[in-house]
């Protein structure tokens, strides 16, 4: 696993913008679930939200400048994207990063 720093991602956010069947929700309980505000939950309640592929809590410019508008509550599957992890390289060669 190749190291990138924390600013990395928010200058890329690749891994936000990848899938709309990325951001699903896996372990979280039904209070971590209950923080995440409803207009970011998808219609059937088994992930975020997305605008086709981009998951929409994220905001700025993939490539640019990014922040997950509710990273201090994510979901789990978005902890376990690890900079430099195989995820995050997929995402960020599919994004010409």
């Amino acid at each position: 696993m190749r190291a990138l720093s924390d600013a990395d991602c928010q200058s890329c956010g690749a891994c936000c913008a990848y899938s709309s069947a990325w951001p699903r929700f896996s372990t979280e309980d039904e209070a971590a679930l209950a923080l995440i505000p409803q207009s970011l939950v998808s219609a059937d309640l088994t992930g975020m939200a997305c605008d086709g592929s981009r998951c929409a809590a994220l905001r700025g410019e993939v490539g640019h400048a990014t922040a997950c508008s509710v990273y201090a509550i994510r979901p789990v599957v978005c902890r376990e994207c690890a900079p430099g992890g195989d995820d995050c390289l997929m995402a960020r060669r599919a994004y010409g990063l």
